[in-house]
């Protein structure tokens, strides 16, 4: 029988179990990274009872384990691999219009089913790691380092050619 999907929040457990778990596979993750292959299992209660973990389950555990580590709740959504406009809108944090407008300007792929526009998880999640890096590459482009005695307007002129980039590029992102 099967647990049934649905959105559940964990609490970091009070003890040294998370620690135990945490220091393991961080022990592991160190010893393995000359290792051809990492391979995670799963016991169970009686000896050779066993099961390899998939990559994605590890890295989910992981995740999991850090979290709990620092004494953070962690809730686990399942989630359909194909999105409504609401749910890619609620997944990235914006307006449903705005990512619409997004769909429409062909920044993220879709298919229509009827009237209705589906994204494939994997085309949203691709384009939130565009979209971070190319904030990243801005606040980089505008970091005026501590030990930088430049005049103020030549900082300025910098931070406004910098901007001007990050506009072209999208624009010329935007066109392709």
């Amino acid at each position: 029988m099967s647990a049934p999907l649905t959105r559940e929040t964990y609490l970091p457990d009070a003890g040294e179990d998370v620690a135990r778990v945490h220091d393991f596979l961080a022990a592991h993750e160190k010893a393995g990274r000359e290792a051809p292959k990492l391979r995670y299992f799963l016991a169970g209660a009686t000896a050779g009872e066993q099961v390899e973990l998939p990559h994605e389950a590890y890295r989910v555990l992981r995740q999991v384990i850090e979290a709990m580590r620092r004494g953070l709740a962690v809730t686990v959504v399942p989630q359909t691999q194909t999105l409504t406009t609401q749910q890619a809108a609620d997944l990235l944090g914006f307006s449903r219009p705005t990512v619409v407008k997004l769909l429409e300007d062909d920044k993220i792929p879709f298919e229509r089913t009827g009237t209705h526009r589906r994204i494939l998880l994997r085309d949203l999640l691709a384009y939130r790691d565009r979209r971070r890096e190319e904030q990243y590459a801005a606040l980089e482009a505008m970091r005026v380092g501590e030990d930088e005695e430049e005049d103020v307007d030549v900082v300025l002129e910098r931070l406004r050619a910098a901007r001007k980039t990050v506009a072209r590029r999208r624009r010329g992102a935007a066109t392709e």
